[in-house]
């Protein structure tokens, strides 16, 4: 660690908003799994657009073949979980095309996957779309940015170690 980071605190690594829509807060989504926490601490996406951009520069981890979910290894260390929706994996794919694959590497903004978002709300699915990370506890400083309209050129989580 430099002297100026010794001296000014510590660095952060920002994570984007993967999609367009409202940032709002995780324990604003009507599922106890993700509003309390049990897969990690994050935010939430209800959003207006159906495609999934990278959140930072990463490592696909887990793409779901079904399509509704995306796990990545942020290149600073972060585990994340994307998931489009709530109880999507009932869809089995249809709604969804997907972009990577396992192991892709991927660059912050790079197409994950789309979702159409007007056949999950038919199926009488939520769209709102839970962003985590998953070893939020390796984060003593662990920042959310909600309550406002984002696209992936807004930071939504800063994390520092």
């Amino acid at each position: 660690m430099g002297f100026f980071k010794k001296l000014f605190g510590k660095p952060t690594d920002a994570l984007y908003a993967p999609m367009i829509g409202n940032a709002v807060p995780i324990t604003e989504v009507p599922d106890p799994t993700f509003a309390e926490g049990m897969l990690g601490n994050g935010i939430a996406i209800i959003p207006t657009e159906g495609k999934v951009y990278a959140p930072c520069d990463a490592t696909v981890d887990m793409m779901f073949t079904t399509g509704h979910a995306v796990s990545l290894m942020a290149d600073c260390g972060a585990e994340l979980l994307i998931h489009v929706g709530l109880e999507t994996v009932a869809l089995e794919g249809k709604p969804f095309t997907i972009h990577v694959a396992n192991g892709d590497k991927v660059k912050k903004g790079q197409l994950l996957m789309e979702a159409d978002l007007e056949a999950i709300k038919a199926a009488g699915l939520e769209i709102i779309t839970p962003v985590l990370v998953c070893n939020s506890g390796d984060y003593p400083t662990f920042d959310t940015f909600t309550g406002k309209a984002v696209s992936n050129d807004d930071i939504v989580i800063e994390l520092a170690k």
